[in-house]
């Protein structure tokens, strides 16, 4: 019989993550934000480049910031050879490492292990141009300025649907996480954008975690499942996905977590869903 349990073991690094959750008032930098795409939107003319899974960064001609505010600590031969100008891109130590650069960028304290991780840059944000214009001009700069610890994200212009999958297919098949598409020709604007969308081989979305379930079987005193809830109210259980530690340290109630499903019943509950990870990224 399932029971609530309340975790006796939180790694530091959920603690972290629970308390980078809070939003930091006064930041005034409003991102630029993907939506999901549509298999009905034409994107021919677009571009596309594969979706790094990393964390968000936001580089301010001076400090490197979270999405939302939060500081980061890099040592300073990270961004010593960064341009005086607003850039954005995600913070990534590879397919596959999520885990260790979350770790990585949520210490305060500048260490070694970032040299481990690149800036890879996908826009300069409040520049007065249209996006082609916008990473052309990172391009230039780091062609003038090379950096070994950053670089601009190729773009690849979209020319058919079956061009647009054959990618999807082999970023899926070398670990990575999906695509991103652009409009080259839309200016930069705060909020989800129609002209940005991510591409992925299934379904994800977010929801905080409500309460833990405990495990039976091999999962006695374990993790057994999270009961979640979505930002429009759906409570769902989730019970496949976690790792060994995750069931013996859960993630903490409160936090959000990413899931991914394979569509909705008619109740609006994801179908199949699996545990992915705790949203880190998304307080930052």
């Amino acid at each position: 019989m399932s029971f609530f349990i309340t975790p006796v073991k939180t790694t530091s690094l959920f603690v972290l993550i629970l308390l980078a959750m809070l939003p930091l008032p006064g930041f005034a930098h409003q991102p630029m934000l993907a939506k999901s795409y549509n298999q009905n939107q034409t994107v021919i003319g677009w571009w596309m480049s594969e979706k790094l899974d990393g964390v968000r960064g936001y580089w301010d001609g001076e400090k490197l910031w979270s999405k939302n505010g939060h500081l980061f600590h890099p040592p300073a031969l990270f961004t010593q050879q960064l341009p005086h100008f607003a850039l954005e891109g995600e913070l990534w130590g590879g397919r596959g490492t999520f885990e260790r650069t979350a770790a990585t960028v949520l210490r305060h304290q500048p260490h070694a292990g970032w040299l481990e991780l690149k800036f890879a840059i996908f826009d300069v944000p409040h520049r007065d141009k249209n996006f082609r214009e916008r990473i052309a001009f990172a391009e230039e700069w780091f062609q003038n300025h090379p950096s070994p610890y950053a670089f601009v994200i190729k773009q690849i212009p979209i020319t058919s649907t079956d061009q647009l999958q054959q990618q999807q297919h082999r970023i899926s098949q070398l670990g990575g996480e999906g695509l991103i598409v652009r409009d080259p020709n839309a200016y930069y604007s705060a909020g989800r954008s129609g002209s940005i969308c991510k591409i992925k081989p299934y379904q994800d979305d977010e929801a905080i975690i409500i309460s833990h379930l405990g495990g039976q079987g091999q999962n006695t005193g374990r993790l057994g499942a999270l009961v979640v809830q979505k930002a429009d109210g759906t409570l769902f259980k989730i019970g496949t996905g976690f790792s060994r530690n995750e069931r013996d340290n859960p993630p903490p109630i409160g936090a959000t977590i990413t899931f991914k499903y394979n569509g909705l019943y008619s109740s609006g509950i994801p179908k199949f869903p699996v545990f992915l990870r705790i949203r880190s990224d998304n307080g930052l």
